[in-house]
């Protein structure tokens, strides 16, 4: 029986549970963080603060955009864009960040390679700056996977550029030559003993990996013998007649070891395309004016080439080292073949030998970076 009460009480439960439903039954949003490494941005902040800040943002894959109101699921055409969201189902591309992906990336990242990363969460670092007239994410410098591990957060994603964001051309060139100038220079009889450690291989720590050859040889197996490993210019030292003087001639960045008998062959040749199979160095090609490196070597030769040429801009006394589109260039400071250069750049991704040498030589040695490495995309940005 009903008492006089009754309808104080019933509209006791429903203020109850008009507080209480919502909690239950309305969609969590994304949690907000402060777009650093450990505390991603959603993608929700990302679409609020295209200020071309350089930010790192979690979400998950919803496909790849092709236009600013277009988000393909499936039939991807290239690897060169995905789009996030903070809900795997999501569907409304108002609600969605369009990500550039460089390069670097594209072999792990892209969706026509990967069509399965089509719901999986992933983060990103990068500028926050429109793509397709849309809310974006680009000059990406770092990606991984929602199970994988962050690396540490670098110079080369935070701070280290920031005068360079924004700029191409000559702008960017000179920016980057402002950054990177002056560093710690070490002697050419010390590049012996950095070398063992840029270069180590990875699954042997008594040896070192050599350039063009990709063999894995003793670290004290160095020397002038025919299987020796020596010291080798990537940029010619004949070309701008630098020698093995402090600054280009010993700058760790384009040093590498390298078999006695190849390094000869190679000598001061310039970079193409082309030619006959070295015998010792398979996969490397040469003629009486070019030498074309192994393919997992191409990206490499080109970024030390890019830095080498952004680095050394005739100021301080310094040479001023450029690139051109030829070959036989002989003892001008000048280093070809610029198209063919942009070209390995593309097709042979930075990897993780190249990024862990990076952090080596920033660290522990010259306290500056190869920007090519951590934005191979800056390349095309000055010379094309």
């Amino acid at each position: 029986m009903f008492t006089k009460h009754e309808p104080r009480f019933a509209l006791t439960i429903l203020l109850v549970l008009a507080f209480f439903i919502p909690t239950f039954f309305t969609p969590s949003l994304a949690a907000a963080g402060d777009g650093s490494l450990s505390s991603p941005y959603s993608v929700s902040q990302a679409i609020a603060n295209q200020d071309s800040t350089v930010k790192t943002v979690s979400g998950y894959v919803t496909g790849q955009p092709t236009s600013a109101n277009t988000v393909v699921t499936s039939g991807y055409a290239n690897d060169y864009a995905i789009a996030l969201a903070d809900s795997s189902s999501e569907t409304n591309n108002a609600k969605m960040v369009y990500v550039q992906i460089p390069s670097s990336f594209r072999s792990e990242f892209g969706l026509k390679t990967n069509p399965s990363l089509k719901g999986k969460k992933i983060t990103v670092t990068g500028t926050l700056s429109a793509y397709f007239t849309h809310p974006g994410l680009k000059d990406v410098s770092a990606m991984f996977s929602g199970n994988d591990s962050p690396e540490p957060e670098t110079p080369g994603v935070g701070s280290y550029y920031d005068s360079a964001s924004g700029k191409s051309g000559l702008a960017l060139k000179n920016a980057l030559h402002q950054i990177i100038d002056d560093h710690s220079e070490i002697s050419y009889s010390n590049v012996w003993d950095a070398l063992r450690k840029t270069d180590e291989d990875p699954n042997n720590t008594n040896n070192v990996i050599l350039l063009y050859t990709g063999r894995s040889q003793g670290k004290t197996m160095n020397g002038s013998g025919v299987n020796d490993w020596n010291r080798e210019h990537v940029w010619a030292k004949s070309h701008g007649d630098f020698g093995t003087t402090l600054g280009p001639g010993t700058d760790l960045h384009h040093l590498r070891p390298t078999d006695v008998s190849v390094n000869s062959t190679r000598n001061n040749l310039d970079f193409d395309n082309g030619g006959s199979e070295h015998s010792e160095a398979i996969g490397n090609y040469y003629d009486s004016d070019s030498w074309e490196p192994r393919d997992s070597f191409k990206g490499d030769v080109a970024r030390m080439l890019f830095y080498m040429a952004v680095r050394y801009e005739g100021d301080a006394g310094e040479v001023d080292l450029e690139l051109n589109n030829q070959v036989n260039n002989g003892t001008a400071p000048y280093h070809g073949k610029l198209t063919v250069l942009l070209e390995w750049n593309e097709q042979d991704p930075v990897d993780a030998f190249e990024r862990n040498r990076n952090e080596i030589i920033y660290n522990e040695y010259q306290h500056n970076r190869n920007p090519f490495i951590d934005h191979p995309e800056w390349a095309s940005a000055i010379w094309q």
